[in-house]
């Protein structure tokens, strides 16, 4: 009997997919352990293994299809001794209810949303909050009304069906009649799409290029958006002198040498964020309802610019792990990170986050936290500034790093304490190495 091929959930929060690549095609013999294909999540791109033998019969999802939602069936295995034509041919058959499951729902679930406004007391006035949300530029909008054609009944060709100008040149008035029936498809347009509704497209007629959103662009708008609605931040910032740091580092570099080591600032930056919320646990912290969760390691999850946003594997134990560890692990995470190969364990989690733009001249910023996570340490760019050392004004070389806290979990109090020992670890550096 033959085998269905669902749609994978290769992380615990992964809802759908892009199926990036097939690695076999009809026709093909597999065994258990074979790579089928390459999922592309929001965050990587994973391989796919088969778990049963047999042969390929047919691939029914294609190469390149984005949004696949898990457990939808891509493909069928035929078993050993089974004919795969009718393998095939019943297969395909099969699947159809099961793809037609998840509209289904989704179906089903429609009607129970539109219970509230459909149920308008009169049909006249739905009608303007109908049209209220049809998508249009501001000056097709005038032409509309200076023309008096009814918006609703005209379809747009701009990004996501947004109504222009060129749109309303061969428009004609609309008969009064028209706009009844044009209600009813306006008003379920909404609710068929009702995630573009956050943010229309607002072009002003300038040239432009739409750009399609990938599922990673898509997960950090969510997620950052949810952090600076939900989360109350409260920002501490404090000015660092490094350059008994920089001097460690480079005797460090120097006995490293021969072991192919070579530290950078961020390497030594994670260590003492590491150390530091082990000094103050009060900030190694979750804030999970009416319950937090105290950490009893320093788990810290670094950004890493990629192609398409932004990614934060994460150095487990950063508290106990040894500089040289540190860096080595760094490395191998930002070049698997950026040829989209991390497992989900190892972006995700982590107890708090370090993001640094020094590399790019940036002083000073703002980070936003990363949830669940209880704090974020933003790190600028060291330079040389007047400062005072031993009593006397000196030229240092400085930074400035700006802590970001979840002030429902973290007190300003605790927060300060934690900048405070961030600062003497990394200008007093032996400390965070004993």
């Amino acid at each position: 009997m033959s085998k269905t091929i669902q749609m994978p959930a290769l992380s615990p929060t992964m809802e759908e997919g892009t199926l990036a690549k097939w690695l076999v095609k009809e026709g093909d013999k597999v065994s258990s352990g074979d790579l089928l294909a390459e999922i592309e999540t929001d965050k990587a791109t994973m391989e796919f293994e088969a778990v049963d033998e047999g042969t390929v019969a047919k691939i029914l999802v294609s190469e390149g299809a984005e949004g696949v939602k898990v457990g939808t069936v891509i493909a069928i295995i035929a078993e050993e001794g089974e004919d795969v034509a009718e393998a095939a041919a019943s297969g395909g058959a099969a699947p159809a209810p099961k793809a037609d499951a998840v509209p289904a729902k989704a179906e089903a679930a429609a009607p129970a949303a539109k219970a509230d406004p459909v149920p308008a007391k009169a049909a006249a006035p739905a009608a303007a909050p109908a049209e209220g949300r049809v998508k249009a530029s501001p000056l097709a909008r005038r032409l509309a009304e200076a023309k008096g054609v009814d918006l609703a009944a005209v379809a747009g060709s701009g990004p996501n069906g947004r109504i222009v100008k060129a749109d309303l040149d061969g428009a004609a008035a609309a008969p009064a009649k028209a706009a009844a029936p044009a209600a009813a498809p306006a008003a379920a347009a909404p609710a068929a799409a009702p995630a573009p509704v956050a943010a229309a497209a607002q072009d002003f007629g300038i040239p432009h290029e739409v750009i399609k959103l990938n599922g990673m662009r898509k997960t950090i708008a969510r997620r950052l958006t949810e952090s600076k609605q939900q989360v109350p931040h409260i920002y501490l910032t404090v000015d660092i002198q490094l350059d008994k740091l920089l001097k460690l580092r480079g005797e460090l570099n120097a006995g490293l040498s021969g072991r192919g080591v070579k530290l950078s600032v961020n390497d030594l930056l994670i260590k003492a964020l590491g150390v530091a919320l082990m000094q103050v646990p009060e900030c190694n912290v979750q804030f999970a309802g009416d319950q937090m969760l105290q950490f009893k390691r320093a788990d810290i999850s670094v950004a890493v610019s990629i192609p398409g946003g932004l990614i934060t594997p994460i150095v487990t134990g950063a508290d106990i792990k040894g500089v040289a560890a540190i860096s080595n692990e760094m490395k191998d995470l930002a070049d698997r990170a950026k040829a989209g190969k991390l497992q989900p364990s190892e972006y995700q989690g982590g107890t708090a986050s370090l993001s640094n733009m020094g590399m790019f001249g940036i002083k000073q910023f703002e980070a936003v936290i990363n949830p669940p996570q209880g704090m974020i340490m933003a790190i600028g760019a060291g330079e040389k500034r007047p400062f005072v050392v031993d009593d006397s004004l000196q030229i240092a070389t400085v930074m400035s790093a700006t802590g970001s806290f979840d002030h429902r979990a973290i007190d300003g109090a605790d927060g300060a304490r934690l900048m405070k020992a961030f600062r003497e670890l990394i200008e007093n550096p032996l400390g965070m190495l004993a």
